[in-house]
């Protein structure tokens, strides 16, 4: 239950203190496993005194146990080794300082902690962290590299020398961190956000020497593979070993088997550039030139044919033919006027034949009133009426005296 405090009533230090050793005496005994960062053997004394940290975060506790619990692991146990130990938290209440009692020290074995590598790189694959199509592409040529290695180690030499040899004008932001120990995990993962979180740095390579089993073990850490899966810059992963492959070769964007070779794998080299332009232009200086001579000889050819050697020869022909058409006109449009002509003429006798006037020559004569209608009937005439004769060749007028007879119609 919490207690009930307030500034007008509170509770002494060392009620708090025992309030806190009571708690921590009801956690009763645990595993703990850890990393031993600090190992101070007294001559003559009877106790141990440990620091067991946690590799993956920046949390550490202080352990003692009797001299004979150690001496049963002692052959095996040095700094820097990973422990389970058996122990019991203790509260020291003069100081308010918690630690653990252990009662029993067991190393943790390069089996041990390669099952439990390969079970955690079954977790970590199951859920896509090492899958090809996350993977980011690398620049062709990066302005500013971010390095992440240990202090004046021989991995920043050769990353340093051999990129600057291939491509000079290379820059580099380095950050030194340790690449063993307690303090690896986290100095490497907060080097790498802090490079990541810059926009000008292109590409992240985190290089190491190589080493045993148990000093590549910080680059296998859940903690930072999952740093580095998060990361939107390139990563390149250059632990300098080959027999075994840390989890952050399997996420990381690329894996260079040393740092010579990450150097190699993100710089292009100067030289072999200018090779491949020389050689670029050489290639497109053939290809033009073989353009030009295949358009020059199909120009040659164009110019041989007739059409070119004697132009006017298609002006003459079509001229030649122009004649042809417009005589063959002629001849048409003149068979069409003499065949009209001739319609003409037969047309012109038949009406001649055909009209009045040649009714007229034969001795006919045309008797007409004074309105100068025709006479058609002899019945249509009065007595005395003065009719006009037209003849063949002229006109006169007669008068009729007595009316004509009952069956003078044909007269």
């Amino acid at each position: 239950m919490a207690l009930s405090t307030s500034a007008q009533a509170p509770i002494p230090v060392g009620e708090v203190s025992r309030l806190i050793g009571g708690w921590v005496d009801r956690l009763g005994a645990v595993w703990v496993e850890g990393q031993i960062t600090q190992l101070s053997r007294r001559p003559g004394a009877g106790v141990v005194f440990l620091t067991l940290r946690d590799p993956s975060y920046d949390i550490s506790i202080a352990v003692t146990c009797f001299r004979g619990v150690f001496e049963e692991v002692a052959d095996t146990v040095t700094e820097g080794a990973r422990v389970v130990v058996h122990a019991k938290p203790e509260w020291y209440a003069p100081r308010g300082q918690l630690s653990l009692r252990a009662v029993e020290i067991r190393p943790v074995g390069v089996g041990e902690l390669l099952a439990r590598l390969e079970r955690l790189k079954r977790t970590l694959a199951a859920e896509g962290l090492f899958a090809a199509d996350r993977k980011k592409p690398l620049p062709f040529l990066p302005q500013l590299i971010g390095l992440v290695c240990g202090r004046a180690s021989a991995a920043e030499h050769d990353v340093l020398e051999n990129a600057r040899l291939r491509w000079p004008a290379v820059r580099f932001e380095v950050r030194n961190v340790p690449v063993q120990g307690a303090l690896a995990v986290p100095r490497v993962i907060e080097a790498v956000r802090e490079l990541d979180a810059r926009d000008d740095v292109d590409v992240i390579v985190v290089a190491r020497g190589g080493g045993s089993v148990e000093d590549l073990l910080p680059f296998s850490d859940e903690e930072l593979v999952r740093a580095v899966a998060a990361c939107r810059t390139p990563v390149v992963s250059a632990i300098g070993h080959e027999p075994d492959s840390p989890l952050l070769d399997l996420v990381a964007d690329l894996r260079a088997s040393t740092p010579t070779d990450a150097a190699k794998k993100i710089v292009p080299d100067v030289g072999e550039e200018m090779d491949r332009v020389r050689q670029s232009r050489e290639r497109a200086l053939r290809a033009v030139r073989a353009l030009l001579d295949r358009e020059e000889r199909g120009l040659a050819a164009a110019v041989s044919r007739p059409s070119m050697a004697r132009p006017h020869r298609m002006v003459d022909d079509r001229r030649a033919e122009a004649d042809a058409l417009t005589e063959r006109a002629r001849r048409h449009l003149r068979h069409l006027l003499d065949r009209a002509d001739a319609e003409l003429s037969h047309t012109r006798a038949r009406v001649v034949a055909l009209s009045p006037a040649a009714t007229l020559t034969r001795g006919y004569a045309v008797l007409q009133r004074a309105d100068g209608s025709a006479v058609r009937a002899a019945g249509d005439v009065a007595d005395g009426e003065v009719l006009r004769a037209r003849v063949a060749d002229g006109a006169f007028t007669v008068r009729r005296d007595d009316a004509p007879p009952e069956n003078a119609a044909g007269a």
